[in-house]
């Protein structure tokens, strides 16, 4: 495993995080408590949770892993200045989140979806979130206060040029990087810890490694490809993983291994490499899924994903469309695209700014 100072913290991370949003929800909590602490003996020491993940059961689980780790380890969590709006409520918040964890303190605490610059004045104003995470720190119950942000780059440095965190957790995969490297690259530079989340883009890459054939090199996968760009490159700290089996533990731990870091050539190749569109795909986070009216929007954003990546027409997308409602994605699924309000609850929460509402009538109009 390689391992890696987080920023200026003194804190020796793996390279490869456990991401708690994937875990498979169908096992009990000692089930998938098992793969965090095979991952821990695997070498990956970093483990990132939040309150909601995984229907509010993701920081139980790593909370019943921690009672019997097989080596040392560093807990992430994050609580929301848009919930946690007071000093107050972002104390209780942190000790919750300590209590079902099961852990002395937390180690990494995220002002967590900061996705424009009104949620990060939230969060600073005088007895706000941030002044009640910094008593927390004060009392040892937080080591580090970070950040977790979709925004872009340029908008990510005046957070970073505010000096009030000591790391930054961003979207981050080898395909919208050429939009996210500015923020990725003077976090770096200025000393703070990188964390890169969504490495595989939702799964996207997975399920069209043919299409991204030339994400890979020599004989490894598109895959293996996009998970070594975020674990090997020295500018991001770790690269978080959702793990639902030791399967996928045992393929990035190999890569982190075996592979060699990407240099500024390697970075610049792939740069151009990839198309315009690849920081228009939905990474499936999943932020808009409480539609008031009902409408499935990630699945519809991950079927509208085809057209920007792989460049489908219309008449494509058309046929596409009749095998989503029947075998795909939208399949026995309610609540059709003709039913979009405009009420903008959808682009309001979207951690990418999409312009869903007009996805969604671009698909009414291959639904004729």
């Amino acid at each position: 495993m390689i391992y890696k100072e987080y920023g200026k913290t003194g804190k020796l991370v793996s390279a490869v995080g456990f991401g708690g949003m994937r875990f498979d929800e169908t096992k009990t909590l000692k089930e998938n408590a098992e793969i965090v602490r095979y991952a821990n003996s695997k070498g990956i020491n970093y483990f990132d949770t939040a309150p909601g993940y995984c229907n509010d059961t993701s920081e139980l689980i790593f909370g019943e892993a921690f009672k019997d780790m097989p080596g040392e380890f560093y807990v992430s969590t994050k609580g929301m200045p848009t919930q946690f709006d007071t000093a107050e409520k972002a104390i209780e918040a942190v000790k919750k989140s300590i209590s079902r964890l099961g852990v002395k303190k937390i180690n990494f605490y995220h002002i967590w979806c900061i996705r424009k610059r009104e949620h990060y004045e939230l969060a600073m104003k005088p007895g706000g979130q941030y002044e009640g995470l910094l008593k927390c720190q004060k009392e040892g119950l937080i080591d580090h206060i970070v950040l977790s942000s979709h925004q872009t780059g340029n908008e990510v440095n005046e957070i970073i040029m505010d000096k009030k965190v000591e790391g930054i957790l961003l979207g981050v995969n080898i395909l919208n990087f050429p939009y996210r490297w500015e923020a990725v690259e003077s976090a770096y530079e200025k000393g703070y810890g990188v964390v890169a989340m969504n490495p595989l883009v939702g799964g996207l890459i997975p399920k069209h490694e043919k299409e991204l054939y030339y994400l890979g090199s020599d004989n490894e996968t598109p895959t293996e490809g996009a998970l070594r760009f975020v674990i090997s490159c020295p500018q991001i700290t770790v690269a978080l993983n959702g793990f639902t089996t030791k399967e996928h533990i045992d393929t990035a731990c190999r890569i982190a291994d075996e592979s060699k870091p990407f240099t500024q050539d390697d970075i610049e190749k792939i740069r151009k490499k990839v198309g315009t569109a690849m920081n228009e795909a939905c990474t499936g986070c999943g932020y808009c899924n409480d539609c008031p009216q009902e409408i499935p929007i990630p699945n519809y954003l991950q079927f509208y994903n085809e057209k920007h990546l792989f460049h489908a027409t219309d008449e494509q997308m058309k046929e596409k469309l009749k095998f989503v409602y029947e075998w795909g994605v939208l399949a026995g699924k309610n609540g059709y695209a003709s039913k979009c309000t405009e009420c903008g609850y959808c682009e309001e929460e979207c951690t990418q700014h999409l312009p869903i509402i007009n996805r969604l009538k671009e698909i009414c109009s291959w639904d004729e």
